[in-house]
């Protein structure tokens, strides 16, 4: 058994802690933003492998999440929910390179105005509010703990740091090439919509929940500020309603921005006593399974 200190609370540091912990291993987790605080809590948090590389590996850790999130959709408590929706295309598509991670995928017939292809599938949605503490409290009943910390470097004084600091990388890891991605939602009200959409070039997605809606989003590389901005959201409801009807009217219930830390490739890698896991783009809950098992398996080696 290692003492290990995972750094970072967002969905890949707290699973990675909770798979460390089902090893068997002494795990703290420290980090500068508490889990509620953490970009994966502004997270749509459809599993879908966006924005992230190599396709090898990410589909290897897409996969292993899907089996993980189907299992935990039985328990309420998880926020996990398996929905289905579609991928619309303005151009004929190619069957996707992630499509063996998922059980089944159909070509879309029933297409919006402006649509010619698209892909229907189910997929999990993850409530992350409710999934964050749900992993939070998996991680403090193994007696893991977490601390809010401001480091200015990985720690010292453990068998092993596991660096999921996500755009903290950038100091911690001294990787400068981790690098913002701004996608900014809005939060409108549950008006009986059980399906997900999504539009990739622009990009656009509604993500529906139990209690409300998920809309996006934005994709603006190297943008750091976290504030809402009226002008962009209007753009995004606007494109949403296009993509999804039913949402005209729609209560707006909360603006929200989140930072997504893009990187060329997902960086799951260990050096010495530390293990890095960061760089996953827009695809930390889509790859939090997958690549927490690779870091288990990297910390018993």
């Amino acid at each position: 058994m290692a003492r290990v200190i995972v750094v970072g609370a967002g969905v890949a540091g707290l699973t990675c802690a909770l798979r460390l912990l089902e090893a068997g291993h002494r795990v703290d987790v420290v980090a500068r933003d508490l889990p509620q605080e953490t970009t994966s809590a502004v997270a749509p948090a459809l599993w879908y492998p966006y924005r992230a590389l190599p396709q090898e590996r990410i589909l290897e850790w897409a996969g292993a999440s899907y089996a993980e999130f189907m299992g935990l959709a039985h328990d309420s408590a998880t926020g996990v929910s398996m929905r289905t929706g579609t991928e619309f295309f303005t151009t004929r598509q190619r069957t996707p390179w992630w499509a063996d991670a998922v059980p089944g995928l159909d070509r879309e017939t029933s297409l919006p105005e402006g649509y010619v292809d698209g892909w229907t599938f189910v997929s999990p949605v993850i409530d992350m509010p409710l999934y964050l503490d749900w992993l939070t409290a998996r991680v403090t009943e193994r007696d893991g703990t977490l601390t809010r910390m401001n480091l200015s470097a990985l720690p010292s004084g453990a068998d092993l740091v596991v660096n999921c600091s996500g755009l903290g990388a950038r100091l911690l890891g001294g990787d400068r090439s981790v690098v913002p991605v701004r996608d900014q939602v809005l939060h409108v009200e549950q008006v009986g919509l059980e399906r997900w959409a999504f539009e990739r070039e622009h990009p656009t997605y509604v993500v529906p929940r139990a209690k409300d809606i998920v809309v996006g989003g934005t994709e603006v590389e190297g943008e750091w500020s976290r504030t809402p901005d009226p002008q962009v959201a209007e753009a995004i409801l606007e494109r949403a309603v296009a993509l999804v009807p039913e949402l005209e009217g729609a209560r707006i219930l909360r603006h929200k921005v989140g930072l997504r830390p893009v990187r060329p490739a997902v960086r799951v890698e260990r050096i010495g006593r530390v293990i890095h896991c960061y760089g996953h783009g827009g695809a930390g809950v889509t790859l939090s399974w997958g690549c927490a098992q690779t870091v288990a398996s990297m910390a018993s080696a």
